[in-house]
């Protein structure tokens, strides 16, 4: 299969390796204890950007796009230092990271059992959720360290979506209208389910964070349009 476009992507990618290197890491010296809530939500956070990706990486690889594989394999890359980078930000503050979280464990198994469209589909709803609690933590946040590295993660995920949405697109664009449609207002559907969960699960820290469940539902729930706009 011809290159589909992925070039300035890979270019994206590399230009936030770099970024990213030469900033270093935050001075995680400045670590305090988080609030309960928080170091509880961090954790199941952190979990959830602590897999390994093989399987997605296996799934790109396997379209034939050796570009869209490249650029795979560095969005991968990325989440795996969000984990690192939550983990360290809990042990500046003398807490553990956990081995599992059953919301985690869910997603991993929906999307191993789906092929790469799907997969993806399943990834978008854990990344659009991602994109608001990420914000609050760093809105609200009660130190700078804590600020601070949630403002790095969120960065990446604000170009992540779009790569997504990208992929997405042209997996979607032989489909009827009608077919797009159905399938971006059931994904809509599900996101809506899934943020009403999280909300459910986290609210104690999204209190703390300043945002509250309702407000965090309806946020998320909001932002999923122009995202279903841009897959369609």
């Amino acid at each position: 299969m011809n290159s589909t476009g992925y070039g300035g992507w890979i270019r994206d990618f590399e230009t936030a390796r770099q970024e990213r290197a030469g900033q270093g890491d935050p001075d995680w010296r400045t670590g305090v204890p988080l609030h309960p809530a928080i170091r509880r939500s961090v954790q199941r956070f952190q979990v959830g950007e602590d897999g390994d990706g093989a399987e997605l990486i296996t799934k790109a690889e396997a379209s034939g796009d050796a570009e869209y594989a490249s650029a795979v394999r560095m969005f991968v890359a990325e989440e795996r230092n969000h984990a690192r980078l939550l983990a360290l930000l809990l042990a500046s503050g003398d807490a553990p990271t956990i081995a599992s979280h059953w919301s985690d464990r869910i997603f991993v198994t929906l999307r191993r059992a789906l092929g790469l469209r799907l997969e993806l589909l399943v990834l978008m709803i854990a990344e659009v959720v991602a994109l608001r609690y990420y914000r609050a933590l760093r809105d609200g946040g009660e130190d700078a360290l804590t600020r601070e590295v949630a403002g790095r993660v969120l960065a990446d995920e604000e170009r992540h979506v779009p790569f997504h949405c990208h992929r997405l697109r042209r997996a979607l664009r032989p489909l009827p209208a009608p077919a797009r449609v159905l399938v971006t207002s059931g994904w809509r559907a599900a996101l809506a389910v899934a943020c009403l969960v999280v909300a459910v699960d986290h609210g104690p820290a999204l209190r703390r964070l300043g945002v509250g469940r309702g407000r965090f539902a309806v946020e998320v729930v909001r932002s999923s349009g122009p995202i279903a706009a841009a897959m369609r």
